[in-house]
């Protein structure tokens, strides 16, 4: 059993920076492969960005070169610095746990956090 819990949303203009956290319990945390999805109104959840147990990344075109996941296995934390956000980037962000498997699918992960609101601004 995983729980998760997102951090570090809020307001931001077009252009600007947030980093997001996400803090796992569990003792297996370096186990998972984990994810960051996004939902804005209207729309469907989304993947943005994973990063395997072994530290491999993947990344949305959208957010590529942009967006930097990375985590800490010692700290059971992982992270998800947005740079030069753009006015889509405005959605509900959610941190996710993988057994394995492809981790652009969301229904390959097995548990969820409750997310976190980002808002970029024009």
């Amino acid at each position: 059993q995983v729980q998760l819990v997102e951090s570090g949303g809020g307001l931001v203009q077009a252009g600007g920076s947030l980093r997001l956290s996400c803090a796992a319990s569990g003792r297996t945390f370096s186990t998972y492969g984990m994810g960051w999805f996004r939902q804005a109104p209207g729309k469907e959840r989304e993947f943005v960005a994973a990063i395997s147990w072994s530290g491999s990344t993947y990344y949305a075109d959208s957010v590529k070169g942009r967006f930097t996941i990375s985590r800490d296995n010692v700290k059971n934390m992982v992270y998800l610095q947005m740079n030069s956000l753009k006015p889509e980037d405005t959605a509900v962000y959610y941190c996710a746990a993988a057994n394995s498997g492809s981790y652009y699918y969301a229904d390959r992960y097995a548990y969820w956090g409750q997310g976190t609101q980002v808002t970029v601004s024009s």
